[in-house]
């Protein structure tokens, strides 16, 4: 039972991973709009069908004790990264902010020890390692970035790890997968509100459907995640959650004929072998 679940979370975290690159490629498609206004959208629609599954769901909106710490932790620090992410994503290479995102399945593995005390392995570390290394070589950071938008895109990163990790925290203790949604994407959106009531730039058609695309993908990816770091230890999944840089990869190849390069393949390669390593090590430790 426990190896299911183990699988079950690597399913989940997966299909996060391609959730979020869709994310990604609907917001880079909008265009010129502010960081503030792009996270709105992406937390809104999310918001509304998360709340509408809690009105028909028989308990409503009802919150275990113990889960009001935790759900205001994995908001705040969810949203301050999503903002984070979105702004390095707006004022610097998008490779750069890519890989700096990509950061947050490191730190939740290394904020799993302080917040579950889940200790992670040497094998676990390295795996995660190995894997971030490949996303390195798929993103290529230039070493040009700017101090603020370099220093978000790290804290952006590190934000969504130790939420990832509050988010496994209240799975442990039985928290509704769908209260951990609504609570993040209605926190997050009252909080975007004021700046887009103040600084609200006109959009055009298009650019209204990619937003509200990339709020629907944002969903999707969000139930995913959670639903995944419900099912198992941040330090057995986090590695998977870097097929999200192969799956923008098909997508920058399909809807932008960006090729990949040597580089990048050399980085798909290691990424897949990682995932893989792992897959096999968790198999061969239920045998035993």
């Amino acid at each position: 039972m426990k190896m299911k679940s183990k699988y079950q979370g690597i399913f989940f975290i997966i299909c996060a991973a391609f959730f979020f690159s869709l994310m990604t490629f609907f917001v880079r498609l909008s265009g010129n709009v502010p960081t503030f206004q792009k996270s709105f959208f992406r937390n809104i629609v999310a918001a509304i069908v998360s709340v509408a599954i809690l009105l028909r769901s028989e308990e409503k909106f009802k919150v275990l004790p113990d889960s009001w710490g935790p759900l205001f932790m994995r908001a705040g620090f969810g949203t301050a990264a999503l903002v984070a992410n979105f702004y390095a994503v707006d004022h610097m290479n998008l490779a750069d902010a890519n890989i700096l995102n990509k950061l947050s399945p490191f730190f939740a593995i290394l904020m799993s020890r302080v917040v579950l005390k889940e200790k992670p392995s040497k094998q676990d570390l390295i795996t995660v390692f190995v894997a971030f290394t490949g996303a390195l070589l798929v993103a290529k950071p230039t070493g040009n970035m700017s101090l603020l938008p370099a220093a978000l895109g790290i804290f952006g990163g590190f934000g969504a790890g130790l939420a990832y990790t509050y988010v496994r925290k209240m799975g442990n203790h039985g928290e509704r997968g769908t209260v951990i949604v609504a609570f993040f994407s209605v926190f997050s959106t009252l909080v975007t509100l004021p700046s887009l009531l103040f600084d609200y730039h006109p959009m055009t058609g298009r650019q209204l459907m990619c937003l509200i695309c990339a709020g629907l993908a944002g969903m999707g990816g969000q139930f995913s995640i959670t639903k995944a770091y419900t099912k198992a230890p941040a330090k057995e999944i986090s590695v998977y959650d870097y097929t999200q840089v192969i799956f923008a990869a098909l997508l920058g190849f399909v809807f932008f004929e960006q090729v990949p390069d040597a580089y990048s393949i050399a980085g798909y390669v290691i990424i897949i072998g990682a995932a893989l390593f792992r897959t096999f090590r968790l198999s061969k430790d239920s045998l035993r």
